[in-house]
């Protein structure tokens, strides 16, 4: 029903798009796969009439066309449904809806509920959408596109915010859909989805057509090695001793902006995960740990000492390290080189400004080549590099030195594959050493690989921390939603 043939795309000296051809086949969930930067997002915007292609043709149907707008993609019957929500918070589901159709609230409120209800979508089209779920924020954008009537749609990252039990929903839908005949396009990173849910791959790498596949044939690691273009290894995880007191203990903890930690502890050689939707606590308890925010009540011990008024730096002195969620702007300062970056870490491990710069350049220079940092070098200025790039460097830079306890938040959000495996590697090779780590993270498959023990943060509060095989994903999922919150606080009350 669709056919991409030979498409190309460049910003300058930048190809976005070389020769990229993609069939897509009524009834089918076709899946896109690359890495940041493989060319995905350009030709799915080359799709939907956002950007126009240098070269190249699109066939709907038989006939070659040119799709000029959104609003020309969405009249040809192609939707879309983007990674990050375009909704108003301060709006109902139905409102946001009809803004997005350019049609009177009371002409969709039927059709919203009839197609709720045929999909497994079910809205409630008065919720205001502040006060609702990122599964259920994600129902409003597929009713949104499915009520456009589309016979091709697109899904961008669907699943990266929900939890395994929104995840079977929406897969049940995306089916439904298929069986009536629609041609689905399916973004994601997590092959384990899309060997479970796709019936063809096509996959990019820097802008070109690696190939194509069928994804419920073709290994993980296969595709893996597809999409990066080379052999992925298998992370080493050992069993470790945990002994003696914690290096990190929380105890009654509440503060003014609302976070709620009963109990938390890391030891030695131990890795504690904390999984959660995105916008419930994360950044505050990151906040809390690392000496950003110290108003709160309660107790906060590293290796034995309390440390709840001590200020970051402070913490570093007796031997932690933070790796925060926003790189650029909170792990690195923009308009700083790689060298300033290093140093803004690092200028207690030297004793000597004279010394100073030739040890950091070193240092810095040590952790792109470890990491592969491309795009640059020590004396670029970190906003010259991508996302991942600088994430890559970010991480290094607190990895590279023995230390007591690492804090990590989103340790491989926006980074390859491959760069994603030397990651975690990485920690459990720090865990290996003695080293206590607390992972929080949205991405619960690296959760689960690197964990011994994992905890929930939902709603602003922490539950107790339980051994890895103490958890279904079943019961993650429902932690995470914050299902069964009157039973966790039971708990918690008996941890405290």
């Amino acid at each position: 029903m669709l056919k991409l043939t030979h498409i190309s795309k460049s910003y300058g000296q930048t190809q976005a798009n070389k020769d990229v051809s993609l069939n897509l086949e009524a009834g089918q969930i076709h899946a896109l796969l690359g890495e940041n930067g493989a060319g995905k997002s350009t030709l799915m915007k080359i799709l939907f009439g956002l950007v126009q292609p240098d070269s190249g043709a699109i066939e709907l149907d038989g006939k070659t066309i040119r799709i000029r707008s959104p609003q020309d993609a969405k009249a040809r019957g192609i939707g879309m449904v983007q990674q990050h929500f375009a909704l108003f918070d301060g709006m109902t589901a139905l409102e946001n809806i009809a803004l997005g159709l350019r049609k009177p609230p009371k002409d969709l409120r039927d059709k919203i509920l009839k197609v709720g209800q045929a999909y497994g979508l079910k809205i409630d089209p008065d919720a205001l959408v502040l006060s609702l779920s990122a599964g259920e924020k994600q129902r409003i954008e597929i009713v949104r596109a499915l009520l456009g009537e589309p016979q091709i749609l697109v899904l961008d990252e669907p699943t990266s915010v929900l939890t395994p039990q929104e995840t079977e929903t929406l897969f049940a839908a995306l089916r439904t859909l298929a069986d009536e005949g629609r041609g689905l396009i399916f973004i994601s990173h997590k092959l384990g989805e899309v060997k479970a849910l796709c019936q063809a791959a096509t996959v990019l790498r820097s802008g070109r057509l690696v190939g194509t596949c069928d994804p419920r044939k073709t290994s993980t690691n296969a595709l893996a090695e597809m999409m990066i273009g080379k052999r992925m290894g298998v992370l080493d995880k050992t069993a470790r001793e945990t002994e003696g007191e914690p290096i990190l203990h929380l105890s009654h903890i509440k503060t003014r902006t609302g976070l709620t930690v009963q109990a938390l502890s890391v030891h030695k050689s131990e890795i504690v995960g904390v999984a959660g939707i995105a916008g419930n606590g994360q950044d505050r308890l990151f906040s809390l740990i690392s000496g950003e925010e110290i108003e709160a009540a309660g107790h906060i011990a590293l290796k034995g000492r309390e440390v709840r008024a001590l200020s970051p730096n402070h913490r570093r002195k007796l031997g932690a390290r933070f790796v925060p969620e926003e790189r650029l702007g909170h792990a690195a300062i923009p308009d700083f080189r790689l060298t300033d970056n290093t140093l803004l870490t690092k200028h207690s491990q030297t004793r000597t400004p004279l010394g100073r710069g030739a040890w950091i350049r070193r240092t810095a220079r040590s952790v792109i080549d470890y990491f592969d940092v491309r795009g640059g070098d020590e004396r670029s200025r970190a906003s010259s590099f991508s996302g991942g790039n600088l994430q890559k460097f970010v991480v290094g830079r607190e990895l590279n030195d023995g230390i007591d306890f690492l804090l990590i938040n989103q340790p491989t959000w926006g980074v390859d594959l491959f760069a994603a495996a030397r990651i975690r590697q990485e920690i459990l090779k720090m865990a290996d050493a003695g080293t206590a780590i607390l992972v929080i993270s949205q991405d619960l498959d690296e959760l689960m690989e690197l964990s011994d023990r994992l905890a929930v943060i939902a709603d602003g509060t922490l539950s107790p921390a339980k051994p890895l095989s103490d958890w279904s994903i079943t019961e993650i999922g429902r932690a995470m939603s914050g299902e069964g919150a009157d039973e966790r606080a039971d708990q918690t009350k008996a941890v405290a």
